[in-house]
């Protein structure tokens, strides 16, 4: 089937700089996919000049003439950014012009706004923001919540495990994909009572739940999903960037310290190559908004064009994949006694 996506031009640190070769790009390489440009009309067609592009049938312009800044507080971006370019994308979804939106805004304004203009699914307390992290078996870990809730229950913990089943099962096509509950430690008496009452709910839910995990499971690949709070996981993520980044600032220190490592640098610059090609944050860029009647993608704010484009695959692939009927098929199939216990 055709696939419509519709792009926050204006979001991330680089607006249309980014947002626009990125679309074009993409087209070009994906063919049966069109996207609508969200933006100010102007800034838009100057940005699609510069490339020597222009607007036609699967490459449409959606005037908005506001846009949310990156500190701005997600309530007032909900409030009086009415006709923002954030905004505008998501109404698109609702309404059914486009399959998906893909933003690389403010985090907590996107969420506000998408979980208010879509709504959240039947079954569904509140929307967890999951992205993928490299493992050593080659593969992806997927982890959820990343942010978007602090504070969980233990019913939405489960939840969650329930959304992130769906999303492997649907992208990586793996009919019982295994879930983690990170604790801190695998023992079943280890963590706080949310974290207990939680893994009891997965335990009955009828996933293929593996049990409580650690953090350096999330990068062994014991589990295909990680489930944890918006607190929890967040740190996760923004600790394992920074051990990221220091792991290649430790490396060009030390190959650069005197003429014979700089050689050795020289020598070992295919290996390190492709290490830092396999870190790259921008292969996996595209964090899935789930839970909502709506595909919504969030995109590293800092993204360039490259890692804009793998948010836009994320965005098709979950199109295609039938993400939010599956989630949607998987919760009113819940396991009676896990519902039971949830409500």
């Amino acid at each position: 089937m055709d696939i419509t996506v519709a792009i926050d031009c204006m979001g991330g640190d680089h607006g249309p700089r980014v947002t626009v070769p990125a679309a074009l790009e993409f087209q070009r390489s994906h063919a049966g996919v069109a996207i609508i440009l969200v933006g100010p009309r102007d800034a838009l067609e100057a940005a699609l000049g510069a490339h020597g592009a222009s607007a036609g049938p699967n490459l449409r312009l959606q005037h908005a003439s506001q846009q949310v800044s990156m500190d701005e507080p997600a309530a007032q971006a909900l409030r009086f950014k009415k006709d923002s370019s954030m905004r505008v994308a998501v109404n698109l979804v609702k309404s059914g012009a486009a399959h998906a939106c893909v933003s690389a805004g403010n985090t907590g304004a996107l969420m506000a706004i998408s979980r208010f203009v879509l709504k959240t699914l039947p079954g569904i307390d509140r929307p967890a923001i999951a992205t993928v992290l490299p493992n050593m078996r080659a593969g992806w870990t997927y982890v959820l919540d990343l942010g978007a809730n602090v504070d969980c229950t233990a019913e939405q913990l489960m939840q969650f495990g329930v959304m992130g089943a769906m999303l492997v099962a649907a992208v990586e096509h793996k009919e019982r994909p295994s879930v983690g509950l990170l604790n801190i430690g695998v023992e079943d008496i280890k963590g706080n009572e949310t974290v207990k009452v939680a893994a009891d709910l997965l335990r009955d839910s009828g996933l293929n739940f593996h049990g409580n995990v650690e953090g350096d499971d999330i990068y062994k690949g014991t589990t295909d999903v990680v489930v944890c709070d918006g607190f929890v996981g967040n740190s996760v993520l923004k600790a394992s960037e920074g051990v990221a980044n220091m792991i290649v600032g430790f490396l060009r220190q030390e190959f650069t310290r005197n003429p014979w490592r700089k050689f050795a640098a020289l020598m070992a610059r295919p290996v390190l190559k492709a290490l830092r090609a396999r870190m790259d944050p921008g292969r996996y860029n595209g964090a899935s908004l789930l839970g909502l009647r709506g595909i919504v993608i969030k995109s590293h704010g800092s993204a360039d064009a490259f890692a804009f484009g793998k948010a836009l695959e994320r965005a098709v692939e979950e199109v295609r994949n039938d993400v939010i009927e599956r989630i949607t098929r998987r919760m009113a199939q819940l396991h009676p006694a896990a519902r039971a216990a949830a409500k």
